[in-house]
């Protein structure tokens, strides 16, 4: 299957890798485009963008169905747009989307530990990511591949840590984009510090964080936002509420939408349609030049869907019912935007082969690189716990090393 997309690239930045077609669900030829479409149309969900009934209000340029709506606030952040800058969010949606696949497919086959998929979530990453300028610095959780390809990070080098056999992978400060976090919440923190630092040192540059949902409830990010009111640090914090912490809905995490917990701490708060990447590019590109003005924080609510697990070793059949992800399928991020791009007549079919073909082509670099990583090194986890090495550290070294010889003894014995 065919995985589409592109973002509005500046020239200012340049992604940096091949670039390939997307082997996860959704969109990959035009007929398959034209049925969706039809079932974005007749199909609203409760609490959606464009459904029947109470739903969520936030801010929508391309509607579900490849519309383009107006908004007087924030169109002339996307005013100046162009064909080739459209053609290439669509890109870097549809890379970003076999990048993620082709991860998935490693993991099961047994040459990644873990990973943690993005798919559902290309708009607003992509369009958060386009929205940042070279000096500004991003924080990021450990989904956020498509903010990360933005940032011109090698995709490749992202798994490395999956891996287990680094800790990262890249130089934080050759692309202004912090290694992946993994505990919950703790990287607001990081990035409010950051941010009001570049305050005190009176550059214009602003900051990004990256969290979901589910960390919201955290006490670092509560913390964070007292910090970023009081100092009014120039952060923007950018919530994916993809709708699942892992097992647990939005509605156990809080009582109001998210975004309107700004106004507790006295900054503002807005949500967007986190499957249009139009709004997500505009509504960011807002946020950050309101923070390099010295305005203060800002809260993001990207209200999106995870569409696959929460990561590899979780099962979402488990708690949520096939029919939401369906309602949501008719929403996907990739498929609206192609519409669009047909509709206008903005991309032809020779830029979607071309897409397919830079598709294929990452996908094999991205199988290449992870196979020709070396296997981890199963004792580093007791290196460097503690400065003068621990008596506990030995003990459970030696246990974790007469385990892995059983292994070879039962072998020996047969």
């Amino acid at each position: 299957m065919t995985v589409e997309s592109t973002a509005a690239r500046k020239p200012r930045r340049s992604a940096g890798t091949t670039a390939a077609k997307s082997g996860a669900s959704t969109t990959g030829t035009k007929n398959a485009a034209s049925k969706r479409t039809s079932a974005a149309a007749g199909k609203k969900t409760p609490g959606a963008p464009g459904a029947s009934g109470p739903g969520p209000e936030l801010v929508q340029l391309l509607t579900p169905e490849g519309k383009r709506v107006k908004d007087a606030t924030y169109d002339p952040y996307v005013a100046d747009i162009s064909p080739e800058e459209l053609r290439g969010l669509y890109r870097d949606m549809v890379l970003t989307r076999r990048f993620d696949a082709e991860a998935t497919s490693l993991q099961r086959q047994g040459e990644l530990g873990l990973w943690a998929s993005l798919l559902g979530q290309e708009a607003a990453q992509i369009g958060s990511g386009r929205a940042t300028r070279e000096d500004d610095y991003v924080f990021p959780t450990y989904r956020e591949h498509g903010v990360a390809w933005c940032r011109g990070v090698d995709p490749t080098n992202l798994l490395g840590m999956f891996r287990g056999v680094n800790n990262g992978g890249w130089d934080p400060n050759s692309n202004n984009f912090h290694l992946y976090t993994i505990v919950i919440g703790s990287q607001t923190l990081h990035a409010t510090g950051y941010a009001m630092g570049v305050a005190k040192d009176g550059t214009d540059s602003a900051v990004i964080a990256y969290f979901g949902d589910g960390a919201s409830s955290q006490g670092d990010v509560a913390e964070s936002f007292t910090f970023a009111a009081v100092y009014n640090a120039p952060v923007v914090f950018f919530c994916q509420n993809n709708q699942w912490a892992i097992s647990e809905p939005t509605e156990k995490q809080t009582r109001v939408p998210l975004y309107q917990r700004a106004q507790g701490y006295g900054f503002p708060g807005v949500r967007v349609d986190g499957n249009d990447v139009l709004a997500c590019l505009a509504v960011t590109k807002w946020a950050l030049e309101r923070a390099r003005r010295g305005e203060g924080p800002t809260l993001v609510e990207a209200y999106t869907y995870r569409m696959g697990a929460h990561t590899t070793s979780d099962d979402p059949t488990k708690y949520r019912a096939d029919e939401e992800r369906e309602s949501w399928e008719a929403k996907d991020p990739i498929l609206r935007l192609r519409t669009y791009l047909e509709a206008s007549n903005h991309a032809d079919e020779g830029f979607f082969a071309e897409l397919e073909a830079e598709s294929e082509a990452l996908g094999k670099r991205v199988r290449e690189v992870v196979r020709a990583m070396p296997d981890p090194d199963h004792f580093a986890i007791f290196e460097n716990v503690y400065a003068d090495g621990h008596a506990l550290v030995d003990e459970e070294r030696a246990q974790f090393a007469a385990y892995q010889a059983s292994f070879a003894d039962e072998g020996e014995g047969k």
